[in-house]
């Protein structure tokens, strides 16, 4: 048995010293080495990435990723991922980064590390830009559209007072065209649903009045990547000081990047 025991501890040590190097891996010199970052990014979730009329990828995460390759000065190469698969690309070394309206949540954290955050994702109260509302105590008498059961539906109720009138529908669109429509003051949803909303009636854009629930953005990278964690949140702070991503906020989900971001 001893012996038996002996040598299942030692191939689990022979095994543990072939894992290591992959594990400290430098896989900021690996990108500069190879002249390309390989990203995953989404195909079907506007306006974070979706394919385009002329069948290209286009959003604001593949806008992030041009941005990083530009200022890594290596070429970049998308590959198109979705919510279950993105994480699992970017573990077994298919992608050197994931940027695909990736939130943070402590079970993500045990298996991968996060950047800042680079644009915003967030639950809010949304009206016209002519309506003041300062303040929840604001949204006494105001009719409010949302979709019934939704997390904006919960995150609404918790905080709204009682003289706040709570119109709940059966899905987003009827949401949205109660509010289009204005049969509603104010609308509950996503800045991504807002960002729908613009392009559909630009007479009722609507702006944020009430942050419900905030979650934003990061770039996702492998444990053990200290110089490239390093590297990716200085290409994030430059772009930020420097404008462009708020540029990209601007562009893509037609809001300025928050200030508290």
């Amino acid at each position: 048995m001893l012996k038996r025991s002996t040598a299942v501890f030692a191939a689990l040590l022979a095994a543990s010293a072939l894992l290591q190097p992959l594990a400290h891996a430098d896989g900021l010199s690996d990108i500069t080495q190879r002249g390309t970052l390989k990203v995953a990014v989404p195909q079907d979730f506007p306006p974070f990435g979706s394919v385009g009329p002329d069948m290209k990828p286009r959003g604001l995460d593949i806008d992030t990723a041009a941005l990083l390759a530009q200022r890594l000065n290596v070429k970049l190469e998308l590959t198109p991922v979705n919510s279950t698969n993105r994480i699992p690309f970017l573990t077994t070394g298919k992608v050197d980064l994931v940027i695909s309206s990736l939130g943070k949540n402590p079970e993500r954290e045990q298996v991968i590390d996060f950047s800042k955050p680079y644009a915003p994702f967030y639950l809010a109260v949304f009206g016209p830009p002519d309506v003041a509302i300062g303040s929840l105590d604001a949204l006494k008498g105001k009719t409010i559209s949302v979709t019934r059961g939704a997390i904006e539906d919960i995150e609404l109720s918790k905080v709204a007072p009682p003289e706040a009138i709570i119109k709940r529908f059966e899905d987003n669109n009827s949401t949205i065209a109660a509010y289009l429509a204005g049969q509603t003051d104010l609308i509950a949803s996503g800045n991504v649903v807002m960002t729908a909303i613009s392009e559909r009636n630009p007479k009722r854009i609507p702006a944020m009045k009430i942050k419900l629930k905030d979650s934003p953005v990061y770039v996702g990278l492998n444990k053990n990547e200290p110089q490239l964690l390093a590297k990716v949140n200085e290409i994030i702070d430059a772009a930020h000081a420097d404008g462009s991503l708020d540029k990209n906020s601007q562009t893509w989900l037609k809001q300025p990047l928050p200030a508290d971001l």
